[in-house]
Order: structure tokens, then sequence, then C-alpha cells
């Protein structure tokens, strides 16, 4: 099958049991009520968007714009809150597409609405290493400081932070 060819749509309200579909699918973790209200009433469609193949969601991403803890000059950075593919549409270069739309997204807005954000973030399960090879083989992330117990209800509760500089 190759490279997909996918287009991307806004995630909103009439379609948010989509998004919950695609994450029950692909997560181990179960995401309250409240992160799909937020996703579907503050969605930026830049930011947060499905990724669809003739027709069908098949993948997303969620991500938000966030203050960088205790930092002196209140910058701030891109967190990828989810970002997930249907199991039979992985390794089409799908999830790439989507970190890329953020990426050409945030290149086109780093002098305007993202002129605060310095750099772009994840947490990654630490036994989950095909996702931390995908974010530093293909982004260039590097991986940071581990977190003890980051996760509740699944195992190893720990995890990296992998991130990106973007200026």
């Amino acid at each position: 099958m190759g490279k997909l060819s996918v287009d991307f749509g806004m995630i909103n309200s009439d379609n948010i049991e989509q998004l919950k579909k695609i994450n029950q699918a692909c997560f181990p973790v179960a995401y309250g009520d409240s992160f799909y209200r937020d996703m579907a009433k503050k969605s930026d469609e830049n930011l947060c968007k499905f990724a669809y193949y003739s027709g069908l969601a098949i993948g997303a991403i969620c991500t938000r714009v966030e203050p960088i803890p205790d930092d002196p000059n209140d910058r701030s950075r891109l967190y990828v809150m989810t970002l997930g593919v249907l199991a039979a549409y992985r390794n089409h270069g799908i999830g790439s597409k989507m970190v890329e739309s953020i990426m050409e997204y945030y290149e086109s807005e780093k002098d305007g609405k993202l002129s605060t954000v310095d750099e772009i973030m994840v947490h990654t399960q630490t036994s989950n290493v095909d996702a931390m090879k995908f974010y530093m083989d293909r982004f260039g992330f590097e991986k940071g400081e581990l977190v003890e117990n980051y996760y509740k209800r699944i195992d190893p509760p720990h995890c990296y932070i992998l991130r990106k500089k973007l200026r």
C-alpha cells in the first residue's frame, strides 16, 4: 500500500465521538470526558485534527500551546497530547504527515500567533520504543528526563519526556 494520501479535518462537537473511538483503539489509557469537551470546544484546527483516508477518520493528533514551567521569559511550547493512527493504517506515513502538519503550522506562525513557542514536547511511555524511535529518528526529538509514575493504571507507569527545540 505504501504512503497513503490523507486529508486533514477539524475536530469539533459533531465528530468528537470519532476521536474517542480512535483514542480507545490506539492508547492503553482512557481519556476522560473533560479531555473530549476541551477538544470539541477549543480545538484549533491547525493543532488538533483528524487524518482522513477515503472519507474515513483513521488517525488524529491533538496538540496545545502551554507555558514552559518556571521559564523566566514566559516562553511556551507545543505539547503533543495524543497522536494515534488506527492499526490497519500504520506504517504508511500518516503519523509523520500529522506531525509534519503541526511543524509546518509552527513555521508559518513562528513570528505571529506562535511567537512565544520555543519547543515541542511529548510524554512517551518507557516501554513504547516505537514511539520514541518515531519522534527521535524522524523529527529529531531528544530523550529527556524520566518521569516516574506519570501514568495511572498502566504498566510500566513511567515515561520519558521527548522534546525538540524549535528556536
